[in-house]
C-alpha cells in the first residue's frame, strides 16, 4: 500500500513539476523539455529502485524540495516590455473623499489591434459614489466569462476595473500557462467606453451588465480596497494564476478583505453562472425573473449603437433596473 501511495505521489508531483519546468523553466524549449523529462524519470526511478519505502519517500522529498525552491525563486516584475494596453499601472492618491487615479486607460479603437493610446487622470469624489455594477463578458463557452467591476458617481463618471494578465509584447494568453507563473497580475483602471466597448464592438464578445445592490457603505469599502490593492501591486508586483488569482477569484478576495461576504461556490470557477448565484443571494435586482433580467442585461446591441461622443455608460444602462 505504501509503495502504491509513493507511485501516486511521484506521478502527481512529477506531472506538476514537468509542466512548471516546461512553461517557466530556464532556456529554450529544448532545455525546458529535457529538464521536464529528467524530473519525471528521476521521480519514477526513485519509486521503482529505491528501497525501503522510507528511503524512497525521503529521496522524493529531497527531489521535490529542490523543485519547490526553484519555483519559489521565480519573482514577478513591473519592468518588462509590456503590450500597450497594459503598459501602465494605475497609481492612486487618496485625500479624504477625493481620489486621484492616474493612468486610467481610455483608448480610441478602430479595431482590436488598431487604436490610439490615451492614458488619463481621473478625479473622483467618494461622496458622490452612487452605484456599483459588474460586467460578464463571454468569448466562447457560456460557462466561462471575464468579470469587470465598475463604480458609478452622481457627476456622471464611471471607473471600471478589469483584473487581467499583464502580457509582454512577445506573449499570447494561454489558459494552461496561466497556472505556471507566466503572467503578472494587473488591475486595469479604465473608462467603460474602452474596456467594455472593446469587448462588445471589436472583439465580438457577449457582454452582460448587472446592477448590484450592496449594503450601505459596501460599494465605498470595496472601491477603497481595490485602490489599495492597485497601489500595492505598483509597489510589489504579483503573479496571475488561472485558478487562485484570476478575474473572479480575486474579486472574491477583495470582497472578503473589504468586510463583505461571498461564499465559496463552484460558480466562482464556472463564473458564467455567477450571476445566478448573485441573484439567489439578492445581490442583483430580484423584481424580475432571472431570465428576464439576464435578457435586459445583455448590452451588445445598445453598445454597438453608440457613436463617438455619445455617453457610452448611460447608453448601455438604458432599460436596466436599478
Amino acid at each position: 500500500m505504501m509503495r502504491f501511495l509513493l507511485w501516486l505521489l511521484a506521478l502527481g508531483l512529477a506531472g506538476w513539476g514537468a509542466a512548471a519546468l516546461w512553461f517557466a523553466g530556464p532556456g529554450g524549449a529544448g532545455l525546458r523539455g529535457a529538464l521536464a523529462v529528467g524530473l519525471v524519470l528521476a521521480a519514477l526511478t526513485i519509486v521503482a529502485a529505491v528501497r525501503p519505502n522510507a528511503r524512497a519517500a525521503l529521496a522524493l522529498a529531497a527531489l521535490f524540495a529542490a523543485g519547490f525552491a526553484w519555483w519559489g525563486s521565480l519573482t514577478p516584475s513591473n519592468s518588462r516590455d509590456w503590450q500597450p494596453d497594459v503598459a501602465r499601472e494605475p497609481a492612486i492618491t487618496i485625500d479624504g473623499d477625493l481620489v486621484t487615479v492616474e493612468n486610467v486607460r481610455n483608448f480610441h479603437y478602430r479595431s482590436e489591434t488598431d487604436f490610439d493610446e490615451r492614458w488619463e487622470e481621473r478625479r473622483l469624489d467618494l461622496a458622490k459614489l452612487s452605484g456599483m455594477d459588474v460586467f460578464f463578458s463571454h468569448w466562447g463557452s457560456p460557462w466561462i466569462a471575464h468579470t469587470i467591476m465598475s463604480w458609478s458617481f452622481s457627476d456622471g463618471q464611471h471607473l471600471a476595473v478589469s483584473i487581467e494578465t499583464r502580457k509582454e509584447k512577445s506573449e499570447q494568453y494561454s489558459a494552461v500557462a496561466g497556472f505556471f507563473r507566466q503572467y503578472e497580475l494587473i488591475y486595469v483602471a479604465a473608462d467603460e467606453a474602452d474596456v467594455v466597448k472593446l469587448r462588445t464592438n471589436f472583439r465580438g464578445e457577449e457582454v452582460y451588465l448587472y446592477r448590484l445592490r450592496p449594503p450601505p457603505g459596501r460599494a465605498r469599502a470595496l472601491l477603497l480596497d481595490y485602490l489599495e490593492a492597485m497601489n500595492a501591486l505598483d509597489r510589489e508586483p504579483g503573479w496571475y494564476n488561472a485558478l487562485t488569482t484570476n478575474c473572479t477569484t480575486t474579486i472574491r478576495q477583495r470582497v472578503m478583505h473589504a468586510g463583505g461576504n461571498m461564499p465559496l461556490s463552484w460558480k466562482l470557477l464556472a463564473n458564467g453562472h455567477l450571476p445566478e448565484l448573485l441573484y439567489e443571494r439578492g445581490t442583483l435586482d430580484t423584481s424580475l425573473p432571472f431570465a428576464e433580467l439576464k435578457t435586459r442585461s445583455h448590452i451588445n446591441e445598445r453598445a454597438r449603437a453608440t457613436r463617438d461622443g455619445d455617453d457610452f455608460s448611460a447608453a448601455i444602462r438604458a432599460g436596466l433596473p436599478r
